[in-house]
């Protein structure tokens, strides 16, 4: 029998609360790992699904410098060339050492290709990872494989769905 699913149907819900630990995790596994006596100077978000993850690893590991990183490489769920739309602090970056760059997903790894390439020493880390992105991150919690999409709860409403027998 042979797949007939779009890609977007083979998906990966995530909730709120599985991001928010799935994050805490990703803290975790970063704790003490940073140049300054195991600190990190400044966490930078790729914007917009790095926000939410960064938010809470900066609260976890008390990482007050946060700036953001803005990327385009999506057009609704058609992949793009990456490009660059708002660049963090240029003091603040350098050449990235000390600097943690959090996003929630690497997929093809474009979008953290370009982010290296402006900063090649900060450290890049991520909720979720597919394979082909993988050799771009430093540090994540969850691989899942390419054709899978990741349904984030920022991108999500919840609604009523009808029982699969009726009403009754």
């Amino acid at each position: 029998m042979s797949d007939t699913r779009l890609p977007h149907e083979k998906g990966f819900h995530i909730s709120w609360d599985q991001i928010h630990r799935d994050s805490r995790a990703l803290a975790w596994r970063l704790d003490g790992h940073g140049p300054d006596d195991g600190a990190w100077r400044a966490i930078v978000a790729i914007t917009r699904g790095g926000m939410a993850p960064a938010m809470i690893i900066a609260r976890e590991l008390d990482v007050r410098v946060i700036d953001t990183i803005s990327v385009k490489s999506y057009n609704h769920q058609a992949q793009m060339d990456a490009k660059v739309l708002k660049a963090p602090d240029a003091d603040m970056m350098g050449d990235g050492t000390g600097i943690l760059v959090i996003d929630d997903l690497v997929d093809s790894g474009k979008t953290l290709e370009l982010v290296r390439e402006l900063y090649p020493n900060a450290h890049f880390a991520t909720v979720y990872a597919k394979p082909k992105g993988r050799p771009m991150v430093d540090t994540f919690i969850t691989e899942v494989s390419q054709d899978t999409w990741i349904f984030f709860p920022w991108d999500m409403a919840l609604q009523y769905v009808e029982p699969y027998r009726g009403t009754d």
